[in-house]
This record gives structure tokens, C-alpha cells and sequence, in this order.
């Protein structure tokens, strides 16, 4: 059974409603491929009898599956390079120096997917600070609530491992556990991992003195990046540094930042005043 065009818009509209996410007319595939696993598992015939069956019978449960499975979970370990290089060539030794020697570096890796993008950074800090563990505090948070459970489990199968991770890190930090690897205890006990919805008012964090929103904006309507954009804004210091994904860009979004050309990429900072 194909996805009815009535059954699709209830679809974009629920997702739209929970997390603000747009999926625009030519999405269907998408749908289709993402929920039929959910449909079968049920008996169903396909999609759009899933579909009838939740709005026919409304399911909270199933309601957030739904949401989950069409937001998008792709990730790797160094995802595009420049942001972590930029990390410990230019922002860590400037964040050092103006801060405190007992001041935490608190660090937010916003839809952290998995958890590659979250322990990348807290591997970089590990390798470049001998008191990382208790120096750096890294908050990792998804929407999706089994992204969140991943993250804090810090387990990776071996075909996750083989995408970005270089072989010195994996001896280094991981240890073998099964048919999976398991990252080092100490990385682990850096990151606290929960569930935050970006479109929705934010909880208490922070301040953050670096912010990963990468590859995250590019989902939302221009109305949406601005709301988040400010609210990200309000939880990090006022020397932070926000990072974005390539295709992504805070101007003619909101110019209340300053780019700031790092190497080959680029990152962020709030303007003075903002």
C-alpha cells in the first residue's frame, strides 16, 4: 500500500508540530523508508495504515517513534575535519588563557546524533589536556531519545568505528567488548547525554564556552533558526564559540554574530551587545 497524500500531510504536520522540522512535498521516499519497519513489526499493510491506526487511536508512544525515526541521525567521528582541528589549534589555548585554572570549559555537542560528534571532542581534549577529565565538562543532547541512550552506553559496532575514526584513537580510547567497541570509562564520565528538543524553549545548561550545532539548522524554517540561533546565543559566554555545519550560516539568519575565518573553516562568536 503507497503513502496517500493525506496520510503524508498528517506526517509533516505531527513532525512539524514536535519538533519543528520541515519535510517538504517530494519527502514521501523518505517517510516510506523510515516508517515501514514500524508498520510491518505491526502487521500492517504499509505506511498509511500505520498512519490511520494513530490518528484513529492516538498513541503518545508510537506518536514519538514516529517523530524520531524521521529525524535525521547521520554521523561520523572528525564529521568534516576543520571544526575539531580549529578546536585545539586556536580555541582551547584562547579559552585556557582567559579562563581561571579551576574553571570547568563546558562544551555542548547539540544534536549529538549517537555520540561520535560528542566523544571526538572529548578524545581531542584527552589527547591535548592531562586534566581534561576534571577540566572539561561536554553536555551531549538529541531529540530522540534512543540517540540519547547510545550516546551514554559509548559503545560502537565495528562498522561505526571504521568511519573517520583513525586507528591510533581507537587503540587509545576504545577496548574491544563483544562484537562492539566500548570508549574509555574516563571519556564516558566527561559527557552527560540528554534528550532537548532545539525548537522548544531550552533547559538550564551552560554557559557553554564552545557550542557544536552543526548540520542542524539546514532542517528548520528561517523563523526557527532565528529562535534557536538566539536561544543557543543566551547560553554561552560572551567570548564563546559556536560552530556550524559547512552548508550552514548565521548570516542573513541573525546577525547578532561575528564570523570568524579558523583555518580552511569557520566558526561564530555573539557580538558584543547581543
Amino acid at each position: 500500500m503507497t503513502l496517500t497524500a493525506t496520510s503524508f500531510d498528517w506526517v509533516r504536520q505531527l513532525v512539524h508540530r514536535e519538533s519543528a522540522i520541515v519535510l517538504q512535498p517530494g519527502k514521501e521516499y523518505l517517510v516510506e523508508a523510515r516508517l515501514l519497519p514500524m508498520a510491518q513489526q505491526r502487521g500492517l499493510s504499509g505506511v498509511s495504515e500505520l498512519v490511520e491506526s494513530v490518528r484513529n487511536r492516538p498513541d503518545p508512544a508510537t506518536t514519538r517513534r514516529i517523530v524520531e525515526a524521521l529525524t535525521t541521525n547521520e554521523t561520523s567521528w572528525f564529521r568534516d575535519g576543520d571544526p575539531f582541528t580549529s578546536l585545539t589549534s586556536t580555541v582551547l589555548p584562547q579559552l585556557l588563557a582567559a579562563r581561571r585554572p579551576d574553571e570547568r570549559l563546558q562544551i555542548w555537542s547539540a544534536a549529538c546524533s549517537s555520540g561520535q560528534e560528542a566523544y571526538t571532542i572529548a578524545m581531542l581534549l584527552a589527547d591535548a589536556m592531562p586534566n581534561a577529565a576534571t577540566r572539561v565538562s561536554i553536555t551531549a543532547t538529541d531529540l530522540s531519545q534512543k540517540m540519547v541512550e547510545r550516546t551514554r552506553a559509548g559503545r560502537f559496532s565495528q562498522l561505526e568505528v571504521n568511519r573517520g575514526l583513525p586507528a591510533t584513537m581507537l587503540v587509545r580510547h576504545f577496548t574491544r567488548s563483544g562484537n562492539e567497541w566500548e570508549i574509555a570509562p574516563a571519556l564516558r564520565r566527561m559527557i552527560t547525554a540528554t534528550e532537548c528538543n532545539l525548537a522548544a524553549p531550552l533547559p538550564r545548561m551552560g554557559p557553554f564556552d564552545v557550542v557544536y550545532l552543526r548540520n542542524v539548522l539546514i532542517y528548520f524554517d528561517l523563523p526557527t533558526k532565528q529562535a534557536i540561533l538566539t536561544r543557543v546565543r543566551q547560553l554561552m559566554r560572551p567570548d564563546g564559540w559556536l560552530f556550524l555545519g559547512a552548508a550552514e550560516t548565521t548570516l542573513g539568519v541573525d546577525e547578532n554574530w561575528e564570523r570568524v575565518v579558523l583555518g580552511r573553516g569557520s566558526a561564530y562568536r555573539p557580538r558584543k551587545g547581543a
